[in-house]
C-alpha cells in the first residue's frame, strides 16, 4: 500500500513537471511573437477601412500592438515562463502566471467574438486550472508563506498621536511632490516655454489679488 502511494505520488510530481513545461511553452511562444510583431496589430487592408466597421477585436488588437505595452506584456510572459521552468523560481513562476493569464482571459471575453471568445475562456481556464494544481502540490510551502504574509507586523518604531492625525496631509504633500521631475523634465526640455507659462499664472494671480 505504501509503495502504491509512493508512485500515485511520483506519477503527480511527474505532472506537475508536465505543467510546468507546458504553461512554461504557452507562454514562451505568445510572447517571443509579441516581440516580433506576430501578434496584434492590423494588415493593411484593415487599416484603410473607418474604425466604424472593424470589430472589437481588431480595434484592440490595433491598441494593443503600441509600445511599450506589446513589449512589456511579452517580456513578461517570457520571464514567467522562465520562472516556471527552474525548481527555484517555479511558485514565482506560477503566481505571476494568474494576474497575466486572468486579464488575458478577461480581454478576450470582452474584444473577442461570442464564440470565439468561449473558446479561448474555456483554453485560458484550463490553464489557471493547471497553475493552481502547482500550488496545491507544493501547499505546504504556500500556506507557510500565506501565514508569513498575513501574520501582521508592527511598526519599527513608536509615533505620537498627532502624527497619525496629519497622515492626509503629509500623504497629499507626497502626491503632489509626484509632479516635480515631470515639472523639472518639462522645463529642462523647453525652457522659454515653461518660463512662459508660468509668468503667464504670476501675472493671473496678480491681477486677482
Amino acid at each position: 500500500m505504501k509503495a502504491l502511494n509512493l508512485n500515485k505520488a511520483k506519477i503527480f510530481d511527474y505532472f506537475i513537471l508536465v505543467i510546468r513545461f507546458l504553461l512554461a511553452y504557452t507562454f514562451i511562444r505568445y510572447g517571443y511573437s509579441k516581440l516580433t510583431d506576430g501578434q496584434f496589430g492590423l494588415n493593411e487592408n484593415e487599416l484603410l477601412q473607418p474604425i466604424k466597421d472593424l470589430n472589437l477585436m481588431k480595434v484592440g488588437w490595433y491598441l494593443f500592438s503600441f509600445q511599450p505595452f506589446s513589449y512589456f506584456i511579452g517580456v513578461s510572459q517570457i520571464l514567467c515562463a522562465i520562472f516556471l521552468l527552474f525548481n527555484r523560481t517555479v511558485l514565482l513562476g506560477a503566481l505571476l502566471f494568474l494576474p497575466i493569464a486572468a486579464n488575458i482571459l478577461i480581454i478576450d471575453l470582452t474584444i473577442m467574438p461570442k464564440q470565439m471568445a468561449n473558446a479561448f475562456a474555456f483554453r485560458l481556464s484550463f490553464y489557471i486550472l493547471l497553475d493552481l494544481l502547482i500550488f496545491y502540490h507544493y501547499r505546504e510551502k504556500v500556506i507557510n508563506a500565506f501565514k508569513s504574509l498575513t501574520s501582521g507586523i508592527k511598526f519599527k518604531f513608536k509615533h505620537h498621536f498627532s502624527l497619525y492625525l496629519l497622515l492626509p496631509l503629509f500623504a497629499l504633500f507626497l502626491e503632489f511632490s509626484s509632479a516635480i521631475p515631470t515639472a523639472i523634465f518639462i522645463f529642462l526640455k523647453e525652457p522659454q516655454k515653461s518660463w512662459n507659462y508660468i509668468t503667464s499664472i504670476v501675472n493671473v494671480l496678480l491681477k486677482n489679488i
